[in-house]
């Protein structure tokens, strides 16, 4: 039987003692290691490993979490869930408030930690918050690139544990909407120019017929969809700050949008760009929505 529907009946059960005795009973628990510990409604959140509930629209949420998004906010064809937006709503009807609003992360309702040991292996409990955080893994080796063996948020540099660069091109400081990042949405960690050449894709006779091909890398903790037009939360930014759709800038040719890894965690992506034919630089900024924003200096 399933865990949380099992806690249920004993939660119903104890009403019916209450009703005799006069001793409330604790609200069921939320954590779940898979689906299968969660009622048919509900999954089991990938990363805060607590149940939450399936949704279409808000109207089906709870006042607990009465938000209805994306689970993962970069891909707009995944499944839909109840989000939260304060503490103080997690715990409505609870008899004590043993809940917090991971605002911070996943906008999920989740219990609060009050030592390591509630949470996993590789984060730590911040005992003011009643929040798990991940352990700093910078400086740690690593093999491979990408995220590998190092915390969200970080990459494999020289096999080393590194944060990934922080943003301070133009691009980004003109940025209005920087509420739009955050630690737990995809991550780019890599970025290089492919080519830089006139090309048709700019149009014959264009004034700007050379296309600079800019290849950006990056890792996901939920899958990476299947068609590179589901990308709807990759954002291109301008110099002067102005935001554009990413997905509008990579090619349908096959070898723009590549997605490997076991759970699909990784994209390849080709940015192309045309620019005037004396053209030797671009300042680029690029982000995906509650991840990092990548400034990139392309010279060609």
């Amino acid at each position: 039987m399933q865990l949380r529907k099992m806690t249920l009946m004993l939660v119903a059960l104890g009403a019916m003692s209450m009703v005799l005795t006069g001793c409330p009973e604790d609200a069921p628990t939320l954590t779940c290691s898979a689906d299968a510990d969660c009622l048919e409604s509900e999954l089991c959140h990938p990363n805060a490993k607590v149940c939450v509930q399936k949704c279409t629209s808000s109207a089906e949420c709870p006042d607990t979490a009465k938000t209805c998004e994306a689970l993962d906010p970069a891909n707009a064809s995944s499944q839909k869930i109840c989000k939260c937006s304060t503490t103080a709503l997690c715990n409505t009807g609870r008899e004590t408030a043993d809940l917090v609003c991971l605002t911070e992360t996943y906008k999920v309702c989740a219990p609060k930690c009050s030592t390591d040991t509630d949470c996993a292996a590789d984060q730590t409990c911040d005992t003011t918050a009643g929040v798990c955080k991940p352990k700093s893994t910078t400086g740690n080796t690593c093999s491979g690139e990408g995220r590998t063996t190092c915390n969200y948020g970080e990459f494999c540099s020289s096999s080393r544990c590194a944060a990934v660069p922080a943003p301070t091109c133009d691009n980004y400081q003109n940025f209005t909407q920087k509420n739009q990042l955050g630690t737990t949405g995809p991550i780019i960690f890599r970025a290089n120019t492919e080519s830089a050449a006139v090309d048709s894709f700019c149009g014959t006779g264009s004034a700007t017929p050379k296309r600079v091909r800019v290849k950006l890398s990056a890792y996901s903790n939920t899958p990476f969809p299947d068609d590179k037009d589901d990308l709807n939360g990759f954002f291109y930014v301008t110099v002067n700050g102005n935001q554009n759709s990413g997905p509008a800038l990579i090619s349908t040719s096959a070898g723009n949008y590549v997605v490997t890894g076991t759970n699909r965690d990784r994209a390849d992506m080709i940015v192309s760009f045309c620019v005037a034919q004396n053209s030797t630089t671009l300042s680029l900024g690029f982000y995906f929505r509650s991840g990092n924003f990548l400034c990139y200096q392309a010279n060609y």
